[in-house]
């Protein structure tokens, strides 16, 4: 029997870090979860930690340490915090593969210092490459380290291009669902609280990743993820909503062929594939009866409604350092609109604003990318501050 792949979840008490548990618990052959990493959510870190025995726990948030180690002084495990800590437990050598959960930004230095230590990335954070896209993939390649992609998207891209020659792409199709707000007319989206964007019909996802959605940001942002994974031009880059979400992206050939993959709306199956990757594993998960598919439906995005996704897409054009501006100033109108403090359309007005602001930088390098993340940080939570001067 070979020995189970050893796995360093990175945000493993997030949405997509419970789900890998739950892919890892059944397929305990296959593999182990040797690295537990956390935030803040000390109590759930600890119920992991006890049950899948890990070699080591990471909680990031230093006020927590002492909780942590006192729940499992008694259990052969090792607990670290802070940023140092989360770089000893990537370091590890018995970790196989890093998988970057982590929501946003903070996913970008810890899945760079993976790479670093030649440790296989299954990346479920898609602003790493939003960020710094280029810097990454270079990086990626001298160090011969694989990336792949856990986005269902991105996952089912890369599972279509198998076998294929990446110079016969004509372009590929990324699907969106459309999200909560697909059918809302635009007085009804002036109107959008929280909650209703918060209430995605098909995934079960975190709140700041289905913010994105609704606003179709989300979309945005795999375009540029999908740039870089894939090596693409701009205009090789379509977007059509799908509200089923059975068709998890296409790819259209030279030749006019288009290839599909397609699988039910549950994020443990690109996470399996990921994990499992050259091989695949079988699987208990539900399973697609087409007898019950009455339709598939596709259009375009309505850019004039969810004006997000514009932002984005021009963002990709510009390239430099503005995919970076765009994506901290999101963040920030994000949180901005959880806490009620902005509308729903405010936000794209923050992020508009916050790049026309920000220092432009046509190639930046490493420290100009963290530069340029503060600056519009900076820049929006002004923005916001000036919003809320106003209510």
């Amino acid at each position: 029997m070979s020995t189970p792949k050893r796995i360093a979840i990175l945000g493993s008490t997030g949405s997509i870090g419970t789900q890998t548990l739950e892919v890892i618990q059944s397929h305990p052959d296959s593999f182990k979860a040797e690295v537990l990493t956390a935030g803040s959510n000390a109590s759930l870190l600890i119920q992991q930690a006890l049950y899948f025995r890990p070699d080591t726990v990471v909680i990031s948030d230093t006020d927590k340490y002492a909780i942590v180690k006192e729940a499992l002084k008694n259990e052969g495990i090792s607990v670290l915090t802070g940023s140092e800590g989360l770089s000893q437990a990537i370091d590890i050598q018995t970790v196989d593969m890093v998988l970057t959960a982590l929501v946003g930004y903070a996913g970008l230095q810890p899945t760079l210092h993976a790479i670093q230590a030649g440790k296989p990335i299954a990346l479920a954070n898609k602003e790493t490459l939003v960020v710094a896209g280029a810097y990454v993939m270079r990086l990626a390649q001298q160090m011969n380290v694989p990336v792949i992609p856990v986005d269902s998207e991105h996952s089912a891209i890369f599972q279509c291009l198998l076998g294929e020659s990446s110079d016969e792409i004509e372009k590929i199709i990324l699907t969106a669902s459309g999200g909560p707000l697909l059918n809302f007319t635009t007085r009804q989206i002036e109107k959008v609280t929280p909650a209703q964007a918060l209430n995605h019909p098909n995934w079960d996802m975190g709140a700041k990743i289905t913010i994105d959605s609704a606003t179709l940001m989300n979309k945005g942002l795999e375009a540029i993820e999908a740039k870089w994974l894939f090596n693409l031009e701009p205009d090789q880059i379509d977007i059509v909503v799908h509200p089923q979400s059975i068709i998890h992206s296409m790819v259209q050939f030279v030749d006019g062929s288009v290839k599909a993959q397609m699988g039910m709306p549950d994020m443990r199956l690109p996470i399996l594939f990921a994990l499992n990757y050259p091989g695949r594993s079988p699987a208990s998960f539900p399973r697609l009866d087409f007898r019950e598919i009455n339709q598939l439906n596709f259009s375009y995005p309505d850019k004039k409604k969810f004006p997000n996704l514009n932002i984005a897409l021009k963002a990709l054009r510009q390239g430099g350092n503005i995919p970076c501006v765009m994506n901290a100033a999101n963040e920030v109108a994000v949180t901005a609109f959880l806490q009620k403090k902005i509308s729903f359309t405010g936000m794209p007005e923050v992020i508009e604003r916050t790049i026309g602001q920000a220092s432009y930088i046509s190639d930046p390098g490493l420290e100009d990318y963290f530069a340029s993340d503060l600056e519009a940080r900076k820049i929006a939570e002004s923005i916001v501050s000036q919003f809320m001067r106003k209510i």
